[in-house]
């Protein structure tokens, strides 16, 4: 064999390698922008139920084709308070018995079927061109975003094995020549063989792509690979993955976060001595005979062998799964520091990105907290101006300041996931939040504000009148109550609660002409003073505008599924003031009553 011929089957093993890998990762981001929605949907029904969690971490990672991908999600969701450790415990569980349907699917290279039309239709030889040609009319024809994640699966499928095939043709050439013998003759040491399966994994990234590898060297005639040189690669392969979930686990992730990892990192380690003592003593004793260890193993056997050795591992430990979380609290302890006032604003992960549609509705239930407690920070500054407590001012303050640093770290959290999401809905929801969180963020504002005129006034060492503060409590209870109805609204992504906003946001418009009005002629009979009646003035610009900024809010809502409001909010707004829309008149009616006329009834 010549050094060009050498030279040709490595360039054709590492080009085939490349395909494989891009295959794996392409199918599995089809997967999930396909099922992100139900991915989203098993994920919040996990319960502290281990055997459902296990069942739910291997659904997981058979959709995203990586258990390291899983535990990044696990350890992301940990954060955003979606799981907590024993949860996510047994969701790692789960995840090593899941990652290996990828090995399952790669077997089906090896199927032979010769006259047989059924295994004819499952033989990779007839589906990857077929799902290959799929795949490219759905992406460079249909090119609809509905269609394009169903793309994906399929040209992933097919580059696969398309990449398993010219991996195939690249080892052939190698076979029987003294470097392939010599290499086969280490991995004879099973020690060696693990320290392999370990570096090799963490090289590649992916537990998957390595069994692949192996999978494809002994499909090969003549390779060699006998089921004794395998099991140790194999368990290797099992803790090189490890490695990986240690970095990402390590860094910037909360306490459970970083438990999460110990604990996957024990449950390998564990399973793979515990697994690999049975195996050497039976090796060692000749259980099932001595050809069974010395017989060569194909694609087949070793998908198998991952199969169970993987699930008796999770059978075994399920029952000392309460003894792993010990184990990861003694190793991972807990700082003594002071708690955050609102965790959910320091929730948001870039590792949630791993599935974009898991990400977006974690990014909206932060936005929903920041509204809450914009709107707990508003309704404290409305009890300021009447009556000023200096005791409140620290909460109020470290809850706008944690308001600010959540709107920062929000945009560009949003601004990264706007890049990685797929489905249209999502991208319109994106859009929604990320013009969302600035109107939350101006509501607070108005908090700080409203606090700042009652120290004005105490400071002063004068107050409203009684009119003035019956007044003011009245329309603090309207802007409070559209407040309410808008976090509502955006929480349960009501749009019909959105369309009750913008008849209040009218109505506490009159309120404010009203009272404007009215105070006016008090400056100027003398019945108000002029400091207080610049506060009142002032309160009545913070309060009108805390307002629309829910009307703003309701607006994008509805402008998600209706083109005609997302090209063009004012004209959507002048058509339902004009008094065309009869559902509008009648809540605006029934808001006039429940606020105008008791208005008008103060004297």
């Amino acid at each position: 064999m010549t050094r060009m011929d050498i030279a040709t089957a490595i360039i054709s093993l590492l080009g085939g390698l490349a395909m494989f890998l891009y295959g794996i990762e392409a199918m599995g981001d089809g997967l999930k922008n396909s099922s992100g929605a139900a991915l989203k949907r098993v994920l919040e029904k996990v319960t502290g139920n281990v055997i459902l969690g296990v069942l739910t971490g291997t659904l997981v990672t058979a959709v995203i084709q990586s258990s390291t991908a899983t535990i990044v999600l696990t350890v992301a969701l940990i954060g955003a308070g979606v799981l907590n450790l024993k949860q996510a415990v047994s969701i790692v569980m789960g995840a090593n018995i899941g990652t290996t349907i990828t090995a399952q699917i790669i077997r089906l290279g090896s199927i032979e079927a010769g006259d047989n039309w059924f295994l004819w239709v499952f033989d990779t030889d007839t589906l990857a061109p077929i799902a290959l040609l799929i795949g490219i009319i759905l992406l460079m024809f249909v090119k609809s975003k509905k269609t394009k994640p169903i793309g994906d699966i399929c040209i992933g499928f097919g580059v696969l094995f398309v990449g398993l095939n010219l991996m195939t043709e690249g080892v052939k050439p190698l076979i029987g020549t003294d470097a392939f013998t010599a290499f086969m003759g280490v991995l004879g040491n099973p020690w060696l063989g693990i320290l392999f399966g370990l570096v090799l994994t963490v090289i590649v990234q992916s537990s998957s792509a390595t069994v692949g590898m192996l999978q494809t060297v002994a499909a090969v005639p003549g390779s060699g690979v006998t089921f004794a040189m395998a099991y140790p690669i194999i368990m290797g392969i099992n803790l090189g993955t490890c490695v990986t979930t240690a970095m990402v686990c390590s860094i910037g992730s909360s306490k459970d976060a970083k438990r999460t990892g110990v604990v996957h990192i024990a449950f390998n380690t564990i399973g793979t001595v515990l697994f690999m003592a049975v195996m050497m003593i039976m090796q060692r004793f000749a259980v099932f005979g001595a050809e069974f260890w010395k017989a060569t193993v194909d694609s087949g056997g070793i998908a198998n062998f991952q199969t169970i050795f993987n699930l008796l591992t999770a059978i075994v430990l399920i029952p000392f799964s309460g003894l792993l979380v010990k184990l990861s609290m003694l190793i991972v302890k807990e700082d003594k520091q002071k708690p955050q006032r609102h965790a959910a604003l320091y929730a948001l992960d870039e590792k949630l990105y791993i599935s974009p549609a898991v990400a977006v509705a974690e990014a909206t239930k932060s936005v929903a907290v920041m509204g809450t407690v914009a709107r707990a920070n508003f309704a404290q500054g409305c009890k300021m101006l009447v009556n000023y407590d200096e005791s409140k001012i620290a909460d109020i303050d470290e809850d706008e300041n944690e308001l600010d640093q959540f709107a920062d770290r929000s945009d560009r959290f949003l601004i990264g996931l706007s890049k990685v999401i797929e489905s249209e809905a999502d991208d319109r929801q994106v859009d929604m939040l990320m013009q969302t969180v600035p109107n939350f963020e101006r509501i607070g504002d108005y908090a700080t504000n409203l606090v700042e005129l009652g120290q004005r006034l105490n400071e002063a060492g004068t107050s409203f009148s009684d009119i003035a503060k019956q007044e003011l409590n009245l329309i603090c209870s309207a802007v409070d109550e559209i407040l309410d109805i808008t976090i509502k609204a955006f929480s349960e992504d009501d749009n019909e609660g959105a369309k009750s906003i913008e008849p209040l946001e009218e109505v506490i418009d009159d309120m404010v002409m009203i009272l404007r009005d009215r105070h006016t002629k008090r400056l100027k009979n003398g019945t108000c003073s002029v400091d207080t009646g610049l506060v009142f003035m002032e309160a009545l610009t913070y309060l009108e505008r805390a307002s629309d900024q829910c009307s703003s809010i309701a607006v994008m809502m509805l402008s998600r599924d209706n083109e005609a409001i997302l090209q063009n909010h004012y004209d959507y707004l002048r058509e339902i003031h004009s008094g065309n829309d009869a559902a509008y008149a009648t809540e605006k009616a029934r808001r006039r009553e429940q606020y105008i006329k008791p208005l008008k009834q103060i004297v």
